[in-house]
């Protein structure tokens, strides 16, 4: 098998190092052993925009977040559906990411980051929604490995009480919260049920194709 080339590292604020490795023609972001992000496996963070925008129910000219830019699969795929009108705030902490994908990972970007829909904010994602009030139709987060995170402890107070509750308030009605997770956590379930969502669990695999590991995805509905 062919080596990982060590592309580059960097440190997440408050947080754990990551290494961007290439395989070849494939990228792998990776924290200590564990492979956070490979561009082989591109169907669950495909699929939470994709499932998304299936519920905003044909709303045109939404404003979404996306909290974790990762490797750009979830921005790419709203791009994909979403109208001309629609603005997609990215919320990205570790800057080196998206240096990442205006150099080594250009190609997989396929200029997402500069289409005219698209702000990006260098900062926190929890500090993006806690500065906003009823002005976005979707909240997807990919941030972390989901609610049992594993790069940084200050992302725990995204999937908090208190977390959901400043979504909640940062969404218009009938907007979505959509939370990606690598794996089930049913204390994080029975906290989003409680947090007054109207509330679907999805399995998704990993891979496009339908084949690899299984993850989460949960989407809240604010009640209009």
């Amino acid at each position: 098998m062919q080596p990982r080339e060590l592309i580059g590292s960097a440190q997440v604020p408050g947080g754990e190092e990551l290494r961007l490795y290439r395989r070849g023609r494939d990228f792998m972001i990776v924290l200590d052993r564990n492979e956070l992000m490979s561009s082989r496996m591109s169907g669950s963070e495909e699929a939470l925009a994709d499932m998304t925008f299936d519920r905003l129910a044909g709303r045109k000219a939404t404003h979404w977040l996306i909290g974790g830019y990762g490797m750009g699969f979830t921005l790419r795929a709203a791009l994909a559906r979403l109208d001309g009108g629609a603005q997609v705030t990215v919320a990205e902490l570790v800057p080196e990411i998206l240096q990442w994908a205006r150099g080594p990972m250009a190609e997989l970007a396929a200029g997402c980051l500069d289409d005219p829909r698209v702000r990006i904010v260098q900062d926190d994602v929890a500090e993006v929604i806690a500065a906003g009030r009823a002005i976005y139709d979707a909240i997807l987060l990919d941030v972390d490995n989901g609610p049992d995170g594993l790069t940084r402890q200050g992302n725990d107070r995204l999937y908090s009480a208190q977390g959901l509750s400043a979504a909640i308030a940062a969404l218009r009605p009938g907007g979505v919260l959509a939370i990606w997770s690598a794996a089930p956590d049913n204390a994080f379930a029975r906290r989003l049920a409680n947090a007054g969502l109207a509330v679907e669990k999805v399995g998704v695999r990993a891979r496009s194709n339908g084949k690899g590991p299984r993850h989460v995805i949960w989407f809240g509905t604010k009640r209009r």
